[in-house]
């Protein structure tokens, strides 16, 4: 009954994650009933971010230019790495301005049943990187997760070694969180994470 240009542009949006048929048919109504501005506009955004973008050869962060803007930084603290899963979890990261050192992003978690192994991440970037720079410490800010933390313990076996530090981000109660209705386990981690006063 629709168009084969309707079908598509539903079918194309429904593979986006978070994204259902009923959301992706919504988005595609929204975009023909608005004026041919919001949809050039759309089209224009999706052309460019293809073209423009790449990653980071230091960092593996998305950018437009290379080094990232991290990277080429000098103010930043070349003797510091957080290493993280994700271009997002870095934005999360910087969002909250206390962390002025250098990043690695992985592009996932080791995940064996998915079928996704050290090297299908940049872990060899990482190692390399590792070998060829002086840092002090190395922070493993994977997710806390089954994925994330075995990506940990797999990078905290590969990069030990005397004189660098690796650190791990601290687990435990939110900020306004009431005991009563923390989970168990992020009430232990807390214990044991516990900090002197």
């Amino acid at each position: 009954v629709l168009p084969r240009s309707v079908n598509r542009l539903i079918n194309e949006l429904a593979r986006l994650p978070g994204v259902g048929p009923k959301t992706a048919s919504r988005l595609t109504f929204y975009l023909l009933r608005g004026g041919n501005e919001l949809a050039t506009d759309l089209a224009a955004a999706l052309n460019e971010l293809k073209t423009s973008t790449r990653l980071c050869s230091t960092c593996w962060n998305i950018t437009e230019e290379d080094p990232c803007p991290v990277c080429a930084d000098p103010n930043r603290d070349a003797n510091l790495l957080c290493v993280v899963e994700e271009p997002l979890d870095l934005v999360a990261i910087e969002k909250t301005r206390a962390f002025r050192g250098r990043y690695h992003v992985l592009h996932g978690a080791i995940s064996p049943i998915e079928g996704i192994g050290p090297e299908d991440l940049k872990v060899a970037e990482l190692l390399q990187r590792v070998e060829k720079g002086e840092f002090r410490e190395i922070i493993i800010a994977t997710n806390v997760t089954l994925e994330g933390d075995s990506t940990a313990l797999y990078l905290q076996r590969r990069l030990a070694r005397a004189g660098l530090k690796l650190s791990r981000l601290a687990r435990g109660l939110p900020m306004g969180g009431d005991l009563e209705y923390t989970d168990e386990l992020t009430l232990s981690r807390a214990l044991d994470g516990r900090q002197e006063m």
